[in-house]
């Protein structure tokens, strides 16, 4: 609960900075750059030499590409019911699969499961999240952004030179070797500066005027978003007979808002931006009462 708290109060100090004359425009972009080039490899690397390769591990890997599959199927029925404009679908097949599940999936984990979940994260986020918006994500920005084209090299590039999959490469590389005891507190300290950099830049990037032409493909998005994948999720894991933390951590991924970098380059690829500047603002905001209720739902099912 402290570190929900907590996580409240950054969100609540970045809408404060936003008011602030003295904080530039491109704050948040500057205390995200830091978060994924260095907060975020930190953690990375500390932490995948406590993954466990078992049949548990396999839930956090496929969980998000079944979920890619789902989301993208309603999209498409929502699409062809509701005769949405390209800029639209292009917005929904690219933001509604994709969560944020490092920025702010690691803070509410660690909140939710303390850091024994942040194994399972990883693998959710970087095997999975990770790789389907390097690969699917970059697809449909070249089909449904302006001037788009479909650069196989250049996403094979952009995937592996990511710096958090760089520090995932050489956490595997070294698991064999344990850190020295200075480095592991060195990269422990530096993983503790993600949580307040990132939850402050989402609160300062936080937009909540709408335009009525949007309420309808937004809460379409974020019911898939919120409140259907992770319930799918939940309940296919139930059927298979799998259970336990690497599940309660990929249905609570699976529930996370859109991922802010998404919603940023729909806008820059020139699709609809009120709508792709919603989903991710609007989603942070319901997010933080969606996902304790998941949580709650998960504790009455053990």
């Amino acid at each position: 609960m402290e570190n929900f708290v907590l996580i409240g109060v950054f969100v609540l100090l970045g809408m404060l900075f936003q008011r602030l004359k003295s904080f530039p425009k491109d704050t948040p972009q500057v205390l995200n750059m830091f978060a994924l080039y260095v907060s975020l490899p930190a953690l990375v690397l500390l932490k995948v030499p406590q993954i466990v390769f078992s049949r548990a591990a396999l839930v956090p890997l496929l969980v998000p590409w079944g979920m890619l599959l789902f989301s993208l199927a309603l999209v498409l029925l929502g699409s062809r019911l509701w005769h949405w404009p390209r800029s639209v679908v292009g917005v929904l097949l690219l933001i509604v699969p994709l969560g944020n599940t490092s920025f702010l999936g690691i803070p509410i984990v660690q909140a939710f499961f303390g850091a024994a979940g942040l194994p399972h994260l990883i693998i959710y986020d970087q095997l999975g999240s990770m790789l389907i918006f390097s690969t699917y994500g970059s697809v449909i920005l070249a089909m449904y952004g302006r001037e788009g084209t479909l650069d196989l090299p250049a996403i094979a590039r952009r995937t592996i030179l990511f710096p958090p999959t760089i520090a995932l490469l050489a956490g595997f590389a070294l698991r064999s070797w344990p850190y020295p005891p200075k480095l592991e507190q060195s990269l422990h300290n530096i993983s503790l500066t993600l949580v307040p950099l990132v939850m402050t830049a989402i609160g300062f990037q936080l937009r909540l005027r709408l335009q009525p032409k949007v309420f309808a493909p937004l809460s379409f998005g974020l019911a898939v978003k919120l409140i259907a994948a992770p319930l799918v999720a939940f309940a296919v894991c139930r059927l298979a007979g799998v259970s336990g933390p690497a599940v309660e951590v990929s249905v609570i991924e699976a529930g996370m808002p859109p991922m802010m970098t998404a919603g940023a380059l729909a806008v820059v690829a020139g699709m609809d931006a009120e709508l792709s500047i919603a989903l991710v603002g609007v989603g942070i905001v319901l997010s933080f009462g969606t996902l304790p209720i998941l949580f709650w739902i998960l504790q009455l099912a053990r």
